[in-house]
């Protein structure tokens, strides 16, 4: 078998179902894994990856293999290959963050917590990804390491931040990739290149050894191509072992009235409306219905901005005025600009999300919420590089749908169908239902689509 065809091979299989081949020695991790860092390094993978790590990948494929062989494999990823957006720290490489303004910072000299958990896990470590510069952007345009093409259309962005580690997964290159969440940052991208993308309640996963961005907000999400796989990973970050819940009957969604599902493209909405449909006529229980909490909320954030600016400030404020700012990406400052520096909207903020997020919690009522994951078909590059006004809106309104449920700390999943997805969401800790309901639409719409 070709390294091509070994690596579309793995790509069709998932981690999963990679793994139990290794386990019945249908496949070898070491070849694998030298496949995907070949990969990695070709044309077509051209900005996806910042750093990549292929000596530690081949030593720790060799190790998974050894492993297989004595019959002492340590779970269901081991010898599964994984990329990290760079923001974690892993050992020996420095963590750039996607910006020139640290080019010179050191290599780190331990792993970010939970690189080490997955490396404990027996996961392979391929390299680290690109990513919007900062992780501050839901484009996935990065102007100092080159912006990934969207593999469904080279001409069209990604979607960011996490734009390599999407693209990554997309382009066969890795069956799990790790990325953060903080306004949409794994959920656009996974929309934009047709994966399947989970953002996790912020404090899931142990994030010491991440660069954060807004910390009351950021989160670690997953990037595959079924939830499957998602599952398995979350299981080793988590400890949540996660059980069929199909039992229990379909889940009850809810579907918001207004903005959210009414100002989308036509292409978008017509495949919104056909999943919903399909839902309901596989059992599940959608209504429509006005969310009071959601429309709170994002009354909020258009009066004062959001809460991811002005953490962000808190961070980055600096550069608007310091010489570093020379080597930032403008639309980076343009957005600092943005925040109120004296903090109040950021008072207001914080100090509402207690009760908006009790208010969601008590309006779904058990059900799940349901909305496209981005209103619209991912942009061209090209005409936004040409217009800052253009890139400043479009960024808004990638970010729009996400953001909304960042504010609200909702978990949520996004899952590709036709020329549109669908974002189910949940309550704040309710990471473990929501997944489940993923693993029973994501069957649905995958029967629809076949």
């Amino acid at each position: 078998m070709s390294d091509d065809e070994l690596r579309r091979l793995v790509a069709e299989l998932g981690a999963v179902r990679t793994a139990h081949a290794f386990r019945e020695g249908r496949l070898d991790p070491v070849e694998v894994c030298r496949a995907l860092a070949k990969a990695a390094g070709k044309a077509d993978a051209a900005h996806t990856f910042i750093t990549t790590t292929t000596q530690r990948a081949l030593h720790e494929a060799a190790a998974s293999r050894d492993r297989y062989r004595a019959g002492r494999a340590r779970g269901d990823l081991d010898g599964v290959s994984v990329a990290w957006k760079d923001l974690f720290d892993v050992a020996g490489t420095p963590t750039t963050a996607g910006s020139a303004t640290r080019a010179d910072a050191p290599a780190a000299t331990t792993d970010a917590a939970i690189v080490r958990t997955l490396t404990e896990a027996g996961m392979v470590c391929l390299g680290k990804t690109n990513l919007s510069e900062f992780a501050f952007s839901g484009l996935g345009i990065n102007r100092w390491f080159g912006t990934p093409a969207n593999p469904l259309d080279p001409a069209r962005l990604p979607g960011g931040s996490s734009s390599g580690s999407a693209v990554a997964v997309a382009l066969g290159l890795t069956p799990l990739a790790i990325g953060t969440d903080t306004s949409g940052s794994v959920r656009v991208p996974a929309a934009f290149c047709g994966l399947v993308g989970f953002k996790a309640s912020t404090g899931r996963y142990d994030t010491s050894g991440m660069i954060p961005l807004a910390p009351t907000l950021d989160s670690v999400g997953v990037l595959a191509r079924q939830v499957a796989d998602v599952l398995a990973i979350d299981t080793v970050l988590s400890g949540t072992s996660h059980v069929d819940a199909s039992a229990a009957g379909p889940p009850h969604v809810v579907v918001p009235t207004g903005e959210l599902v009414e100002d989308c493209a036509p292409t978008v909405a017509a495949a919104f409306t056909e999943a919903v449909r399909c839902l309901t006529a596989a059992g599940f229980s959608v209504r429509k219905r006005r969310l009071a909490s959601l429309e709170r909320a994002q009354r909020l954030m258009d009066d004062h901005g959001t809460l991811v600016v002005a953490e962000a400030y808190e961070r980055y404020g600096h550069l608007l005025t310091e010489p570093p700012a020379r080597g930032v990406d403008p639309a980076v400052l343009r957005r600092l600009a943005t925040s109120e520096p004296g903090g109040a909207s950021k008072t207001i903020l914080r100090r509402e999300l207690p009760a908006l997020r009790e208010q969601v919690r008590s309006e779904l009522d058990g059900a799940l919420l349901g909305f496209p994951t981005v209103r619209d078909p991912a942009p061209v590059l090209t005409p936004l590089l040409a217009d800052e006004h253009s890139y400043d809106a479009a960024n808004r309104r990638v970010l729009r749908n996400t953001m909304l449920t960042s504010y609200l700390g909702m978990p949520g999943v996004s899952l590709p169908f036709g020329h549109g997805n669908v974002l189910l969401s949940a309550p704040a800790g309710a990471d473990t239902e929501v997944l489940a309901a993923a693993r029973e639409v994501e069957a649905v719409l995958l029967r629809a689509r076949h």
